[in-house]
């Protein structure tokens, strides 16, 4: 184990989901809300979104993770988690920043649901039109 105890903090985004991930030099123990990571991402895409940053930049099994998520689905959570993480990645070492950006980790995905229009069943679909 590496004797510096310095963390890494990103804060990743998704639908209505928000991350809080703490990147600390380890030997790739993953905690989320206290779960750890196969019990708490039960489905195993959830599982390769999320170590995707870490694939991509080669640091799996060098670092700890802690991270508190909340809102949103487990899509969703998922994706707040994998943002959160290149964030810190980021912040860990700038020179990670041109293959993470250009993979499209960085960039905060903004589709959210939309929002449903009064007078309406839903946000797209109208009531059934009537001739007579």
């Amino acid at each position: 184990m590496v004797a510096t105890s310095e963390c890494f903090y990103g804060t990743g985004r998704r639908k209505s989901a928000a991350a809080r991930v703490r990147l600390s030099p380890g030997e790739g123990k993953i905690v989320i809300n206290g779960l750890s990571l196969d019990v708490y991402f039960a489905r195993a895409t959830s599982r390769m979104l999320l170590m995707q940053p870490l694939v991509l930049t080669e640091t799996e099994g060098k670092f700890d993770l802690k991270v508190n998520v909340r809102g949103g689905g487990q899509t969703g959570q998922a994706d707040a988690v994998k943002h959160g993480i290149s964030r810190a990645l980021v912040k860990f070492s700038a020179e990670l920043r041109g293959s993470l950006k250009k993979a499209g980790f960085l960039t905060r995905d903004a589709r959210s649901k939309e929002r449903k229009k009064y007078g309406q069943p839903g946000a797209r679909k109208r009531f059934q039109y009537s001739k007579r």
